[in-house]
């Protein structure tokens, strides 16, 4: 009787356990990690410029922090899905920088790891583990965003069918400006089984120096403004055959595992840019008086500081326990878990700081402190990967009513 219902236990609490070694090996990055963010990063400047310097785009790159989970055979850190998700606490302190890791490495590359051939990895991820490349992820369109399958981007095969001819625009795209590796989603003609040719998504690995490719000037944000976001242009740009991504045809599905896979991610990087905020809303609420009372005293203040506390257990719960379940064997679909983190996560961040900001009073209201920041930097968690409005998010929920998980294709 006590083995049945310990299995259940581990059935219904499946809150996975980190190894000795893992928190050992992930304890070695922390420091060092906390340190160069502390001293070198100055946010407020990348704020103001737009624009992360270089010496710190090297700094990061000295960190390994631009091969986090590409794995060691390959350049990189290796590390498992809840190894990254600890690191994205600490980094999502600056939200530009989290954004250009996030836009390399949880979508840009995560292409290449999850559907590429082995040849693949061996040619282009020991260069975007170091960094010496940084990805991009091109999908969205003037006229699609969440909905993949409606893109205009078009590639046509070749008389000779050794290559790809690209043409198309894309916009948005994070680290467009400055990227060597695009993943790039376009329409191409696919022989179906009956020998009906039909339009399907195809992802192709695109090199910069392929030729044809420009991007247009910086957009101008209104937060993360240090990431790098612009549009990004195909004109006949000549792609090899061998740089597909899965099947021809595929691509919509490589595109839904990506986004999938990445979502998880904003769980920590929230908490984590939370857990920040809480520490210093609750220590000016602990020096600043008002009616010969410090603002701590106040109920409705400690009943502000309480909510966000448990908001940031809670995302971090969620985050931590997906990344485990997403560390299992095999390739487990978490797709509705990482879409409910995402829209938890998203949605909790946006009213924390409106929270944190009500504490802060007109100081909070300031550009001289870089509470307002953190206010322009958390409402693009809405938006990121999904919309929660997005018909892709709100599908991944009804399908827990339908009994079964959310498929693609």
């Amino acid at each position: 009787m006590f083995s049945v219902l310990s299995k259940k236990e581990e059935e219904v609490f499946p809150y996975p356990e980190i190894s000795n070694e893992e928190l050992e090996e992930i304890n070695q990055f922390i420091g060092p990690v906390e340190k160069f963010f502390s001293e070198e990063v100055d946010s407020k400047k990348i704020d103001q410029d737009a624009k992360i310097p270089q010496e710190t785009l090297n700094g990061l790159k000295n960190l390994g922090l631009f091969g986090m989970q590409i794995p060691e055979e390959y350049g990189g850190l290796g590390f498992s899905n809840t190894m990254y998700a600890r690191l994205g606490e600490i980094i999502s302190q600056d939200g530009a920088i989290a954004v250009t890791l996030a836009a390399h490495q949880a979508i840009g590359l995560k292409g290449i790891l999850i559907a590429g051939t082995e040849e693949q990895k061996e040619k282009y991820l020991p260069k975007l583990a170091s960094g010496e490349h940084i990805a991009a992820f091109c999908l969205t369109e003037p006229g699609s965003g969440s909905d993949a399958a409606s893109i205009q981007t078009r590639a046509t095969l070749s008389e000779d069918g050794k290559s790809f001819l690209l043409n198309g625009s894309k916009i948005w795209i994070s680290n467009g400006g400055i990227a060597d590796i695009f993943t790039v989603f376009a329409r191409t003609e696919v022989v179906d089984k009956d020998g009906a040719t039909k339009d399907k998504i195809t992802a192709f690995i695109v090199e910069r120096t392929f030729g044809g490719i420009t991007n247009g000037k910086p957009e101008d944000k209104l937060g993360i403004r240090g990431s790098n976001t612009c549009e990004v242009h195909f004109e006949n740009t000549k792609v090899p055959i061998e740089n597909v991504i899965g099947e021809i045809g595929g691509g919509f599905k490589v595109a839904m595992n990506i986004l999938n896979s990445g979502r998880f991610s904003m769980g920590s990087a929230s908490a984590g840019m939370l857990k920040k905020l809480i520490e210093e809303t609750a220590e000016y609420a602990c020096t600043r008086k008002q009616f010969n009372k410090k603002l701590s005293e106040f109920g409705l203040i400690q009943e502000k500081i309480a909510l966000m506390a448990q908001k940031a257990y809670v995302m971090e719960s969620m985050a931590y326990l997906t990344a485990g379940l997403m560390d299992k064997p095999g390739i487990p679909d978490c797709s509705v878990e990482a879409a409910m983190v995402k829209v938890f996560s998203s949605e909790t961040a946006w009213v924390c700081v409106s929270e944190a900001l009500q504490i802060l009073g007109g100081l909070g209201y300031m550009k001289d402190y870089p509470y307002e920041r953190y206010l322009r930097d958390s409402r693009i968690l809405l938006i990121f990967e999904a919309s929660i409005t997005s018909p892709v998010i709100q599908f991944s929920f009804t399908s827990i009513k339908l009994g079964k998980k959310y498929m693609m294709l």
